[in-house]
């Protein structure tokens, strides 16, 4: 996810005129704070993170406040807090300030493209509010529509019915769901989630939809998303000066997606396809020193350019350089080797030659011309390596570069170093 929570969601929100909770920055004013909660009653104070950062109301990183001392006392605790899910560590920098809404029902509600049917998919329950994947089968719709003619309305009506929503939520959610359609479609959207839409009573007791959290990501090779005006700083996971660099770098044609797992890691595995990443990220673990898509076929100076930022920061600690990725349709595979072999070239040129272990997984256009130029350039730095084409599992690859790792851990390292005629100490 590049943007999660309310501070950035209940704007783009307004361009479905979709109904969202009153929301104020980290910049609000006591005055603004006391007159939200005195018009609502409360407010829920949440941190601000950079990307999508998951279970923060079980970690306790969310704090409810009826009086502006305890919204200031709740402010203070949260603005720079750290939160660790998983292998992710993420610090806060500013809260936000959102209206409570009074309501029975919650509805959870998401689009997104889903290569289970080659189609986007509405995902759809009212028993929102909690993690999706705790609920049974039976009380969610998961339901692929036509992207051409969009969400219609029978579609979500079919779907509520089909899980027994209460009655008194379907026609509101009919009325208002299918907008969020044209959000997603119109400014290049992957995923759209709202959760939860809490339904609102009036006066008369007729429920309104209103959103109370928001996350969603977008194509960042398609331009649509520029309309939105969105801040840079949005689609950067950390600040680290990595991140920064390579995402100077991104550009329409090519993809420059990159975040650090672990700093510490020991395996720098450019890869290209999301599939790829998906694979190669979970069985690295934390051996890997990053996660990147590079695909996208891009052209020779930009993957040189993303090949040398990866080097500069990260190839001194790495045992293995992993070059991997599934058998490209359209990727010129001597374009991107010939860039990355440059950029490795001069590297050890310009900061001397460091230990290193090449393992290389590809498949695709020019794939041998490219092969050529990875062996060639190994062979003139005196470096070991292994090749594998498309006609090799990607997995069994991923075993053999972390078998590899485990070797180098072992005494690989300063056994490669002695070829190089330089100490293992000394190239860190």
């Amino acid at each position: 996810m590049q943007i999660t929570g309310m501070l950035h969601g209940a704007n783009l929100l307004r361009f479905a005129d979709f109904p969202a909770a009153e929301v104020l920055g980290p910049d609000a004013s006591e005055e603004a704070i006391k007159d939200l909660i005195e018009r609502h009653g409360s407010v829920f104070v949440k941190p601000v993170f950079k990307g999508g950062v998951g279970k923060k109301g079980k970690a306790g990183l969310i704090g409810r406040a009826k009086d502006l001392k305890s919204a200031l006392a709740e402010k203070e605790r949260l603005y720079f807090v750290e939160h660790r899910h998983g292998n992710q560590v993420a610090k806060a920098n500013g809260v936000t300030f959102e209206a409570a809404v009074p309501a029975e029902h919650e509805v959870y509600f998401s689009i997104t493209d889903a290569t289970q049917f080659r189609a986007p998919t509405m995902t759809l329950t009212h028993c929102g509010g909690m993690d999706i994947e705790e609920l049974d089968r039976t009380q969610v719709a998961q339901i692929p529509f036509d992207p051409l003619t969009g969400l219609k309305a029978f579609v979500v009506a079919n779907a509520l019915a089909d899980i027994g929503a209460p009655k008194e939520i379907i026609s509101p959610l009919v009325q208002q769901l299918p907008k969020l359609w044209e959000l997603y479609h119109d400014f290049g959207m992957t995923t759209l989630e709202l959760n939860p839409i809490r339904m609102r009573p009036d006066r008369r007791g007729r429920l309104t939809p209103v959103a109370c959290d928001f996350k969603c990501g977008f194509d960042r090779d398609d331009p649509r998303w520029h309309r939105l005006n969105l801040p840079a700083h949005l689609f950067a996971a950390d600040y680290s000066d990595f991140e920064q660099e390579i995402n100077q770098l991104r550009t329409h044609q090519g993809q420059s997606d990159v975040y650090v797992i672990n700093e510490h890691g020991t395996i720098l595995a450019p890869t290209f396809g999301g599939g790829a990443n998906s694979l190669v990220t979970e069985m690295l673990g934390d051996d890997a020193i990053i996660s990147s898509d590079f695909g996208g076929n891009p052209p020779y100076e930009k993957m040189k350019s993303v090949a040398a930022i990866c080097f500069k920061h990260w190839l001194a600690q790495s045992n293995v350089l992993f070059v991997i990725g599934g058998k490209s349709n359209n990727t010129d595979i001597f374009e991107t080797f010939r860039a990355m072999a440059d950029a490795l070239r001069e590297h050890f040129s310009r900061n001397g030659p460091t230990p290193l272990y090449v393992v290389v997984g590809r498949g695709g256009p020019n794939l041998v011309r490219g092969m050529g130029v990875m062996r060639d350039t190994c062979e003139a730095l005196g470096l070991p390596y292994r090749l594998f084409g498309f006609d090799s599992a990607m997995s069994e690859v991923v075993d053999y570069a972390r078998e590899v790792n485990e070797w180098m851990k072992a005494g690989g390292r300063e056994v490669v170093a002695r070829r190089l005629g330089i100490t293992a100490a000394t190239a860190v």
